[in-house]
């Protein structure tokens, strides 16, 4: 047998809990609309995936050196099939809500224990390889989920249960039977469960960088979608989502080629071009417009901000560099609910479009503030 077949297998496996987390997002309106709630609602149960993961990343953050990592990859195939499942039996805001926490439970057990178990499973030499496979198989899962039902429904019509939903539930059972014939090639430490982020010094420029491209992100993720309905361009809100994070993953060689600094101050002008042109594109109803200004805040949010921040955290925190990372998703998950729930709140006070421009304008705010911040003190730019 090749010594890449059970890293394969781990790959498809984090691919299949990656793409359930986005698997519903086509669906958002009609759930919105069985419940008879509006945008605020929407962004809320978008924003139960972060209460369930950041508190399973704190929490279990040591799970799977103490029981092994096949265990928790198991649950994470069979949380994200619950949520799915829930979602077709009782398609309601309060399924989605629910499903969204199952969500994030499952992708912060996959998080703490698929990059460890990659490179346990490959050669020390291939700590780059085991790397890339990591982040292909999820930026794929992630961003393709989305694009998948938004396909499925285009393709056989409006349904509660598309081709996509139907493929999740083949694939999980027979990839958690076969994970369970997986290699145990970690050893068991007695380490504690909770793990407390840390916040490595004069790095807040970073991670502000990174809550201003998270939060851009999530604003297309659960806002762009209902306004792409009212728009009667729903059918094309999955490849949205697909540019929005998957363009970002492309950008990424070009980042690691740059110094943090150079890519911060790149994808800090990159993330209000984006967006901005993505609000031109609601306001003359270009499909075209809002494509393009998906992928342009996907180059920021997972590739040139994205790639700077984790560096520079891991780089001020050496022996710390698994809680310098927790450190850094704080901001970034908080970007990712906090402005997409206040947004949605505002959205249905004043509706879609000026929500967005609302936001348009905040992130520009804080775009000046961090390019002051630079132009200022230049000469020390890392040292932020």
């Amino acid at each position: 047998m090749s010594k890449y077949f059970y890293p394969s297998l781990l790959s498809i496996v984090l691919f299949m809990v990656t793409f359930a987390v986005n698997l519903q997002t086509p669906l958002y309106s009609v759930y919105a609309k069985e419940s008879n709630i509006g945008s605020t609602g929407v962004t809320i149960a978008f924003a139960a995936y972060v209460a369930g993961l950041l508190p399973t990343l704190f929490f279990l953050g040591g799970l799977s050196d103490r029981i092994g990592r096949r265990l928790p990859i198991i649950m994470s195939l069979l949380l994200c099939v619950s949520a799915t499942a829930l979602l077709v039996v009782l398609p309601s805001w309060g399924s989605l809500f629910i499903a969204r926490l199952l969500l994030g439970i499952g992708t912060g057990l996959v998080t703490t224990s698929g990059a460890a178990y990659m490179s346990e499973l490959l050669d020390k030499n291939d700590e780059r390889f085991a790397t890339l496979l990591v982040a292909s198989s999820t930026s794929l899962g992630f961003s393709g989920g989305a694009l998948a039902t938004s396909f499925s429904l285009s393709l056989h019509g409006p349904s509660l249960m598309p081709a996509s939903f139907i493929i999740l539930f083949i694939s999980v059972p027979i990839l958690a039977i076969a994970f369970f014939k997986m290699p145990r090639v970690d050893t068991l430490k007695n380490v504690p469960l909770f793990r407390l982020p840390i916040f490595p010094p004069n790095t807040w420029l970073y991670g502000l960088s990174m809550t201003l491209a998270w939060a851009t992100t999530g604003m297309i993720i659960a806002i762009v979608p209902l306004e792409l309905k009212n728009l009667q361009l729903d059918n094309w809100t999955g490849l949205v989502i697909f540019l929005a994070i998957f363009v970002g993953f492309l950008c990424q060689p070009i980042a690691r080629k740059m110094n943090n600094a150079n890519a911060l101050v790149l994808g800090a002008i990159l993330i209000p071009i984006g967006f901005i042109i993505i609000v031109l594109g609601v306001w003359l109803q270009s499909l075209s417009l809002i494509l393009l200004g998906s992928a342009i805040t996907s180059s920021a949010s997972y590739g040139f901000t994205y790639l700077s921040a984790l560096s520079e955290f891991g780089s001020r925190a050496p022996n710390n560099k698994a809680r310098a990372t927790a450190g850094l998703f704080i901001y970034a998950y908080l970007g990712f609910s906090v402005p997409v729930v206040a947004s949605g709140a505002l959205a249905d006070m004043l509706g879609l479009l000026p929500a967005m421009i609302v936001f348009s304008i905040t992130i520009i705010i804080a775009t000046i503030i961090i390019l002051s911040f630079c132009y200022r003190r230049k000469q020390y730019i890392l040292e932020f």
